[in-house]
């Protein structure tokens, strides 16, 4: 083994684990921190080659056992805390700023950034995809202590006194020492809504307006919005039965009401700013005229025509908090006034009041500051914040429109037709006008629910404006007629319609999301806009986007063939579009672990094929990853920041590799991409036995006890690996450290090229290359054999599980021993040292955590019904998860 540096701590991890250890001796007693230690020293005495140290778990009573997981999984969320505030984790390589140098070194001027800019549109997506595993209680406490440790760090560096701010700081992580690490009932919809306009509200809001601020000053002039705020929660359907209408309603009004009472809460400052005096000011007619309309007449602010014109825009803003939110806002309004129209208006009266500063005291007074972030976030979030995507299964449209179809008369076998009849009949109901409902219907609870959230969602564009919802996600789209029929549904509610041409605010958008579904997507695309009304639709929109899904299509072919595949895919697409005149926006499904298309979202978006984003793009952001990469304003700003500068690149920047390397790296890719599908699907699907030991071997059963999120774990009430959600099966293979889904069969691939100086160019010249490899090694360093082998054993046939794990464990050595070669390095992360440290450290902590899972489990598993056994095991799955960091 190659002899590794000593892992040196960096000095906020060991001051948060020196505090740890004395909140655990004060409140857990002197045994419990003795115990405590011990292990800790022992497991980090093994990882540096003790192998004598003797962990000694066995003797734990299972009170001291609970305490134990909690304080370890405390100790990895203070790690990663920690890292973050260091920039360890942060997801940025470039500025936007060097990426406009970058593009100028290669003759790019600002110019045409600009131009790009005011074409561009960049959204990370939130979801509620259940991997967040912490309670938003645990979240809040630590987004709490960040900011004490900032604080910290600034009395430090001041020299100043840090006893008293050291004091917080102990009695908040004592605080979560105390706090209930795990929820007592699941998730329901509208807690995952309330979650996620935390996030909005505390960091999207104030972050985005002031990151625009300073690439403006990169520019020629002000660009419009480009990067935007996307959300699936209370839209995406796609297997949860608990997202209605009303989940669709109550997620659009609560939007709408902390954006607005986000804008009148800076109204209410720019008011106490603006005291300037028509007595020493010379005041523009408009904004005499504004201050006149107002209403306002008290005789002390007779002569602040700037406040008096702010109180009657904060009346008119406060009249549509009440018009679209159904209550007043907490801070009444002075003056009744008539709602603003829509946030166009608003801007308006926002713009005046800026060029009349800006006559009077230049940009100083009316661009910078609070007005300017003012009218620029009016610009990005509108009066609905979030623009919230609809997501249903394609299955679940096509048996509506044959109801639909069934009591209207129109065909009585729509399943029955093929594709071909089935494009001819929509075609000929998308021409005519007249609407397939009749309400002497009786129709079945699945159409009732379908047309019910469409029926809101016609609704939230008369109210919201058309930026509310603009796509429709279609899951498992495999055919022309699978976004025909979504179109067909808008219709029925108003929202498809024919005017001089097509007209449709939402626009249909196919997931494809298995390796087959990939392969189709051109053909599918292009038969799609062979159809003149929709290529006249897709062009009156300006653009047509295509999901492309990393979770099912490395569930279903493993982790390089899905890798290459989406790849393959943008890059086959990007020609379909061109001929159709049609401009291509891809939207990316990632999760947050590999296996789920996770890691640097800069990296990846920087290795997408080129000519494939042209300055669209679309990301989702999941789980565990929400918190992590925008738990701070800092590290939002980082990474909202990584995404604007890799799309710049991605979009301007000159091929990287040449036309003839591309052709040779890419051919090999193909082989590959082969060989290792080809040793997954023989694991995964081929192995009789595999999908018992697969849930005997993890605890896929007890992930879905967790109350994580309100969606159920599998699609059906199945045991196929093909049904299960692609989350609980990378989680699962994650807590068992094994990660198969981000490696298995890459070993095999890499092996069977015989020029492995081929290989080697790959990897140095290709980002795409060298970020596929990047991850996956990422994922290795992670993993452990000898743990796995201990989860193995939990398989009760142990014959099966033996021989079972054999292919595991012999996948693993050679896609290990295959990475380092083709990498030319002699550990894993040899040459990401900083990674290397940070997984390092956190192994010594992990391993106990798993060891004691797999007692916990076994006495589960045997009949243990003691609710601490059970209680232990969701700590433990916490705990680990919370360590692993993308582990979902």
């Amino acid at each position: 083994m190659t002899d590794r540096p000593r892992i040196q701590q960096n000095a906020g991890i060991r001051f948060l684990g020196k505090v740890l250890g004395d909140v655990i001796r004060e409140y857990g007693g002197d045994r419990l921190f003795e115990r405590t230690e011990h292990i800790r020293s022992a497991s980090v005495g093994r990882h540096r080659g003790d192998a004598l140290a003797d962990l000694e778990l066995d003797q734990l009573a299972l009170d001291e056992t609970l305490a134990f997981v909690r304080g370890f999984g405390l100790f990895s969320m203070l790690a990663n805390l920690s890292e973050d505030r260091e920039a360890m984790a942060a997801d940025i390589d470039t500025s936007f700023s060097e990426a406009v140098a970058q593009l100028r070194s290669h003759g790019i001027g600002a110019d045409t950034v600009l131009e790009l800019l005011n074409q561009a549109l960049i959204v990370p997506v939130l979801t509620a995809h259940p991997t967040e595993v912490r309670r938003k209680s645990v979240i809040d406490h630590r987004t709490r202590l960040a900011d004490m440790m900032k604080r910290r760090d600034a009395a430090l560096s001041a020299g100043a006194d840090v006893a008293p701010i050291e004091r917080e700081i102990k009695q908040q992580i004592a605080l979560m020492w105390h706090t209930r690490t795990l929820r007592r009932d699941k998730l329901e919809v509208t807690d995952e809504i309330d979650n996620a306009l935390d996030f909005m509200r505390d960091v999207f809001l104030p972050v985005l307006p002031s990151l625009y601020r300073e690439w403006e000053a990169e520019l020629p002039e002000r660009p419009r919005s480009f990067m935007r705020l996307g959300s699936w929660i209370g839209g995406d359907r796609d297997g949860n039965p608990f997202v209605t209408d009303e989940s669709l309603e109550y997620a659009l009004a609560h939007g709408a009401e902390t954006v607005l009472g986000y804008y009148l809460d800076r109204l209410q400052l720019l008011g106490a700013d603006l005291s300037i005096s028509s007595e020493l000011t010379e005041i523009a007619p408009e904004i005499e005229a504004l201050a006149q309309a107002s209403g306002e007449t008290s005789s002390h602010r007779e002569d602040e025509p700037y406040r008096r014109a702010l109180i009657g825009i904060y009346g008119r803003l406060a009249a549509t908090f009440e018009q679209l939110c159904g209550k007043p806002p907490a801070r009444r309004a002075l003056v009744s006034c008539e709602a603003y129209e829509g946030p166009q208006e608003f801007e308006g009266d926002l713009r005046l009041i800026a060029r009349s500063l800006s006559e009077i005291g230049g940009d100083g007074l009316s661009s910078a500051g609070g007005l300017g972030e003012l009218i620029r976030a009016v610009q990005t979030f509108g009066f609905h914040l979030a623009t919230i995507d609809l997501r249903q299964n394609s299955s679940v449209h096509e048996r509506v429109v044959a109801e639909l179809f069934a009591k209207a008369g129109v065909s009585g076998d729509y399943l029955g037709l093929d594709e071909q009849a089935r494009v001819a009949l929509l075609r000929q109901e998308l021409a005519g006008k007249r609407p397939l409902r009749t309400p002497w219907a009786d129709y079945s609870q699945e159409v009732r629910k379908e047309l019910a959230i469409l029926e809101a969602a016609a609704g939230a564009h008369d109210r919201f404006g058309p930026d509310c919802i603009r796509q429709y996600v279609v899951s498992m789209a495999q055919s022309v007629s699978d976004l025909l029929e979504v179109l067909l549904l808008l219709r029925e509610v108003g929202l498809y319609r024919l005017d001089d041409g097509p007209t449709c605010p939402v626009m249909p958008v196919p997931l494809f999301e298995t390796i087959g579904d990939l392969e189709n997507a051109p053909d599918i695309m292009r038969a799609y806009f062979a159809i003149p009304e929709i290529s006249e639709l897709a062009r009156t929109c300006g653009a047509q986007e295509v999901m492309i899904g990393y979770s099912d299509s490395n569930k279903d072919g493993g982790y390089l063939t899905s890798t290459w595949m989406l790849a393959r895919a943008s890059e086959a697409l990007a020609p379909v579009f061109s001929e159709a005149g049609v401009t291509m926006q891809l939207f990316h499904g990632r999760g947050g672990s590999v296996g789920r298309g996770g890691g640097s979202a800069f990296d990846a978006i920087r290795g997408q094929p080129h000519g494939t984003v042209n300055g669209r793009i679309r990301i989702t952001e999941q789980g565990e990853v929400i918190a992590a990469k925008y738990g701070t304003l800092e590290t939002a700003a980082n990474n909202l920041e990584a995404m604007a500068s890799a799309t710049l690149l991605a979009t301007l920047e000159p091929q990287q590799i040449a036309g003839v390397d591309y052709q040779r790296f890419s051919a090999a890719m193909d082989a590959m991409s082969n060989s290792a599908f080809e040793a997954y699907r023989e694991l995964v699907y081929g192995t009789p036995g595999f999908v018992d030991v697969f849930r005997q071997m993890t605890p896929i059963a007890e992930i879905a006890t967790l109350n994580i999120g309100s969606r159920p774990a599998s699609r059906k009430a199945s045991d196929r690996i093909e049904d299960l959600r692609a989350i609980p099966w990378v989680f699962s293979w994650s807590q068992a450290r094994v990660m198969l889904p981000g490696w298995f069969g890459v070993g095999h691939a890499l092996e069977g090229v015989e020029d492995q100086a081929l290989l080697q160019a790959m990897a140095r010249e290709w980002p795409f290359f060298r970020n596929t490899l990047a991850n996956m090694e990422m994922v290795l360093a992670k993993s452990d054999m000898a743990i796995a082998a201990e989860y193995a054993k939990l398989v009760e046939d142990a014959g099966l599980g033996a021989h079972v794990f054999q292919q595991i464990r012999a996948g693993w050595e050679r896609t290990h021993d295959a990475i380092l070669r083709v990498t030319q390095q002699s550990a894993l992360l040899q040459k990401s040292p900083k990674l290397e440290a940070s997984i390092r450290l956190r192994l010594p902590y992990i391993e106990p955590l798993n060891l004691l899972q797999v007692e916990l489990l076994k006495r589960h598993r045997s009949g243990d019904t003691d609710q601490r056994v059970a209680e232990g095991i969701k700590l433990s799955i916490n705990a680990i998860a919370t360590a692993l960091r993308n582990s979902g």
